[in-house]
């Protein structure tokens, strides 16, 4: 099996059962990722230089609009897509095998964790993985500590507050908080709270 094969069966939903060839794929991915990652998070780097690292790690070219503050961690990174204008704060974490697709535009605060792996909750299927992909659009907005988990789809504009545990899908525009995250009100093109002047 292609490391492409593998990535489109994971971003599909294929469970990865525990000592299977996609298992043991996922185990010598992570190895690659935690290279790069050691690299990436061991000395201070010029932006260019950090985006060409990244882009290895992901094995995509990243736009130069990109902007990351390290520590980054990542168990695999080529199952991460990432748009134009995207900045990630230092600390966070994805667990991209399902896939994890970001728009242009987001904003990512320390030390989120976005999530795309599952257990099997019978004791007998607790080390097989079943993948499921986030998919964050543009323009989003999530606050310092935040968990994604998987499956979620996070809309367009919409902001997830600092500590929010977001268990099911986000719709676009609006404000999301609290653990599991509920939505507290929408966003409007011009939000009131934000006219000071």
């Amino acid at each position: 099996m292609t490391t492409q094969d593998f990535l489109q069966k994971m971003r599909s939903g294929a469970p990865a059962e525990a000592g299977s060839d996609m298992h043991m794929m996922m185990h010598g991915l992570s190895q690659r990722a935690l290279k790069i990652t050691a690299r990436l998070n061991g000395e201070y780097h010029e932006p260019a230089e950090l985006r060409e690292i990244f882009s290895e790690l992901i094995g995509k070219e990243i736009d130069e609009s990109f902007g990351l503050f390290p520590p980054f961690y990542t168990d695999c990174g080529l199952n991460t897509v990432i748009g134009k204008h995207v900045f990630i704060n230092s600390g966070c974490r994805f667990q991209d095998w399902g896939g994890i697709q970001i728009g242009d535009g987001t904003l990512i605060g320390h030390s989120v964790v976005i999530a795309t792996i599952n257990h099997g909750l019978a004791p007998e299927k607790r080390h097989d993985n079943i993948p499921s992909p986030v998919i964050i659009g543009k323009n989003v907005w999530i606050g310092s500590n935040v968990t994604v988990l998987p499956g979620v789809t996070i809309g367009e504009n919409s902001v997830v507050a600092a500590g929010a545990v977001v268990t099911k899908d986000v719709p676009a525009n609006v404000i999301a908080a609290g653990v599991p995250a509920r939505i507290i009100r929408k966003i409007e093109k011009k939000d009131k709270n934000e006219d000071r002047g």
